[in-house]
């Protein structure tokens, strides 16, 4: 009989970051903080994406990651439909000692997050995620 996820047997979830044309796997627990989700997602961004982010394919410009944690501060938001992530993001208003699970997060759940400035409010962040979509002359197989 197969496990089910997120179980107090299975906690481990697939985290998938996203941000304009870019998401980012993070595997985590449940019960870790957004305070290490943080940081393990900065760590990755400084390490695959040096040059920074892709906000858009029809936009060259790049978002920089800086090179200190203590420069930065990382908003995140949900989506307002999980099956249509076009539909926009609610942010999710957490502390960094929060466990991700007490804030909905589960397995294979597509987080949005903004990059901001140490003292931006988060209210402000604004996600930019780009969604693909298909041209309406192709044909789903």
């Amino acid at each position: 009989m197969p496990r089910k996820a997120n179980t107090v047997d299975d906690p481990e979830i697939t985290v998938r970051l996203k941000y304009g044309i870019h998401t980012i796997f993070v595997l985590a627990t449940i019960d870790w903080p957004f305070s290490r989700l943080t940081t393990e997602l900065l760590s990755i961004l400084r390490d695959r994406y040096p040059q920074g982010l892709t906000a858009s394919t029809g936009q060259p410009d790049l978002t920089p990651v800086p090179a200190n944690d203590s420069d930065i501060k990382v908003a995140y938001a949900l989506p307002k439909n999980a099956s249509d992530l076009s539909q926009g993001w609610k942010l999710i208003k957490e502390q960094e000692s929060d466990a991700l699970g007490k804030k909905g997060l589960g397995d294979m759940c597509s987080v949005a997050f903004a990059l901001l400035e140490p003292d931006a409010d988060e209210g402000d962040a604004e996600f930019v995620v780009e969604v693909p979509t298909l041209p309406e002359d192709e044909e789903v197989m």
